[in-house]
């Protein structure tokens, strides 16, 4: 007779989904692995769509407001750190919620907008681990106080000032967080474990994100195939991809100047502010590169542009780890990134892809030329694949490493 073992019960949380950049398609790629580890619960303040369609499928409660909260923005905001305070009280105000955190064996928390306001309402007891993807970069770093050219939007001495609250409010909560009796930071790659530890002075490993061969595949399924025939307009070859929004920090400035000259095309898959997005075209159109900004794709469409791109790049300032590479090597088109962040834990320079410096367009020409190449294309897109095994990156060994630290932090109890 076969004994059947009762799962852990766990809450999965994190503030918003709506943006479904990187950590949200991460985060939603691991919950059914997750769910056959643990008994699962997902609570969030702000569900995206993908992120409902998943829980259906697999049978996972969500949690959710009635009314979605929505982060404030403007400096006054950012200064008064408000968001902290009205995301706690949305947090509190989800039916279901309060009863699930005390019953849960465990609660994962994932960094964003809106996640921190949750850290007060579990119980003082109930094992907790905080997957803190960066420091809050707005309050530790200038590169989001940067307009999209890479030029401060105020005096930059000013802000640190006027920011301080915000920076001592955060500080103090990490700190309560950690004075509980089970708890565990991660990064997700060893340069955000490393800004965490510089800006908290607490140790911090990783869990690096996840990726599904069958969702980035080797070949063109035909439903990729028919959902890129959908879309209403195509970009004129060639082309390379860039994906994140068009804010300084993402480096699509840096990037249509690296292109210049070359031939080859832009499409910056993220969105932005309008206002930005604009101004990338404006400066696209003067240097006489193609920009394509397409609206937002689903996963097959950014699959099938991935695969139909020369190679995709980024000059992303400071980047935690960086989805992009590891789904450029499982689709096989050539990586070229910036020698920085996060990108160093899944590239290895002229083995499957390219790590190249910022100030060095020749360079960049140099690695775009070589990521046309037949042989090296194929070379690369094995050697990435190969990386992505010997890293273990698939959801079901990201579903094990947090089982892992919940059986860690729970040893004696």
């Amino acid at each position: 007779m076969t004994i059947e073992i009762e799962k852990r019960s766990l809450v999965v949380a994190k503030g918003t989904f709506e943006a479904m950049r990187g950590a949200e398609r991460d985060l939603i790629r691991n919950l059914p692995a997750l769910a056959r580890q643990f008994d699962l619960t997902m609570a969030t303040l702000q569900p995206s769509r993908e992120l409902k369609e998943c829980c259906r499928t697999h049978g996972i409660p969500l949690l959710k407001p009635e009314t979605s909260w929505q982060p404030e923005t403007g400096a006054v905001a950012t200064i008064l750190n408000s968001d902290l305070r009205k995301s706690t009280k949305a947090w509190r105000g989800i039916e279901g919620l309060k009863q699930a955190l005390v019953e849960a064996d465990g609660v994962h928390l994932v960094s964003g907008d809106g996640s921190f306001g949750l850290i007060r309402l579990v119980p003082k007891t109930t094992p907790f681990h905080l997957h803190m993807l960066e420091p809050h970069r707005g309050l530790y770093e200038d590169v989001l106080h940067l307009g999209v050219d890479g030029k401060p939007r105020r005096s930059l001495a000013f802000t640190r000032f006027a920011l301080a609250k915000a920076r001592r409010d955060d500080r103090r909560l990490i700190q309560g967080f950690l004075k509980r009796a089970a708890t565990r930071i991660n990064g997700n790659s060893s340069y955000s474990a490393e800004r965490i530890r510089e800006v908290y002075g607490c140790e911090a490993g990783y869990i690096h994100p996840s990726v599904d061969f069958a969702e980035f595949s080797a070949e063109a399924s035909e439903a990729e195939n028919a959902a890129w025939v959908d879309l209403d307009e195509l970009p004129d070859p060639p082309w390379v991809t860039t994906i994140g929004h068009a804010g300084w920090v993402k480096g699509g400035w840096e990037t249509i100047s690296t292109l210049v000259g070359t031939g080859f095309g832009l499409v910056l898959v993220g969105g932005g502010v309008f206002e930005e997005v604009e101004e990338l075209h404006e400066y696209a159109d003067a240097r006489g590169v193609r920009l394509w900004t397409p609206p937002r794709l689903s996963n097959l469409q950014l699959t099938g542009l991935m695969r139909r791109s020369v190679a995709i790049v980024s000059l992303a300032h400071g980047e935690p780890f960086g989805l992009t590479p590891i789904e450029a090597f499982a689709v096989g088109t050539p990586a070229l990134f910036v020698d920085e962040g996060g990108f160093r834990d899944s590239i290895e320079d002229g083995v499957n892809g390219r790590l190249l410096p910022r100030d060095d367009p020749v360079a960049w020409q140099e690695a775009l030329n070589e990521a046309l190449q037949p042989d090296v294309r194929k070379r690369w897109a094995a050697a990435g694949r190969a990386r992505i095994e010997s890293l273990d990156l698939s959801p079901d060994a990201h579903a094990r490493r947090i089982f892992a630290v919940f059986e860690e932090i729970t040893v004696g109890e």
